[in-house]
């Protein structure tokens, strides 16, 4: 559901009246609920969880539509704590997503503090827990979500092919390679099957470094069911060499359950073989179409020194056990 929620700034549409061509949606998602943990290093934890099946934000799109086939959009999007009131993303205003964007027949190009194409492509296709609850694939793929300063450009769908490419400048005077962002994806859909390449490198703070991650991830609809199969070819900044792979399905068991696992494997390359397994199962039933009841369990068994732990949609989490049982509302 979490991948609706990315793109749910359709939902809520308060008209600005002065001319039919523009519009303001303001949309959002409350989502909360009780959190265990255990095997973390300060012991077991029980909590009231923020954002534990999607993150609870509150956003505003607007759109203009200025002719010949060209509109322009502008999303600004808060993060909050509903458990607390405090904002998320380091108190920023609108750590979400903040951009402005024009599209046309040529594709979209935007600007602005966004997601990346490799997170899109995780949460999107590949995770079948849309990385929410205790089964949230970022407990082992790279967890970069969004990045600052960026320029972004996404195809129109040719043929089933589409392509998303983003930059983002590092801003460092004198070395536009320092603290850099580059990322790309590619995606091909036919009917059931859906095929995504993502790639994605960052430079560190003085361009001497840089960490990458390449994606490929596979999806098929067999009905009800959906199988997803994706890995993921990791290096760090300081050259170590790891891969990520992870098998998941998921199932509409009627009209409002939908029962989702996943397995991932972690397999760390160097001589430390810092390894880990994660485990998930969730289970989801729609109340209405904006409001879910959820439940989820997630375990990781670490290797060696290995330090993977079980969280949400918006916490990292403590433990390498994780029991979610919570209510999420889309509006």
């Amino acid at each position: 559901m979490q991948k609706h929620v990315i793109s749910a700034v359709a939902l809520a549409v308060v008209s600005l009246g002065a001319q039919a061509q523009s519009s303001l949606t303001v949309y959002g998602v409350a989502d909360a609920g009780l959190v265990l943990e255990r095997g973390g290093d300060a012991g077991a934890v029980q909590k009231l969880g923020n954002g534990v099946a999607s993150s609870s934000r509150l956003g505003f799109k607007g759109k203009e539509d200025l002719g010949g086939g060209t509109i322009l959009t502008f999303i600004l999007e808060n993060g909050y704590s509903i458990d607390t009131g405090a904002a998320k993303q380091n108190g920023a205003l609108f750590g979400r997503q903040a951009l402005i964007c024009v599209t046309g027949e040529a594709g979209a190009l935007s600007v602005g503090h966004q997601y990346t194409p490799f997170y899109k492509t995780l949460n999107n296709v590949a995770d079948p827990f849309a990385t929410g609850m205790a089964g949230n694939a970022q407990n082992i793929f790279d967890d970069t979500t969004r990045v600052d300063n960026t320029v972004e450009y996404i195809t129109p769908r040719f043929h089933g092919f589409s392509a998303d490419v983003q930059y983002g400048f590092g801003e460092t005077a004198g070395n536009s390679a320092a603290n850099r962002y580059i990322g790309a994806s590619g995606t091909y859909e036919n009917g059931p099957l859906t095929i995504a390449l993502a790639h994605q490198q960052r430079d560190n703070a003085t361009a001497s470094a840089h960490s990458r991650n390449t994606m490929l991830v596979g999806r098929y609809r067999f009905g009800d069911v959906t199988g997803h199969l994706a890995h993921a070819c990791n290096r760090d900044v300081l050259g170590s060499e790891s891969h990520d792979t992870m098998l998941g399905v998921s199932a509409q068991m009627s009209g409002a359950d939908r029962l989702f696992a996943s397995v991932i494997r972690h397999h760390d390359t160097t001589s430390a073989q810092r390894n880990a397994v994660q485990a998930a199962l969730g289970y989801s039933h729609a109340l209405s179409r904006r409001t879910d009841i959820y439940a989820a369990y997630g375990h990781i068994r670490n290797s060696s020194t290995a330090a993977f732990h079980v969280g949400t949609a918006a916490d990292t989490g403590s433990g390498t056990t994780g029991v979610n049982l919570g209510v999420r509302h889309v509006f």
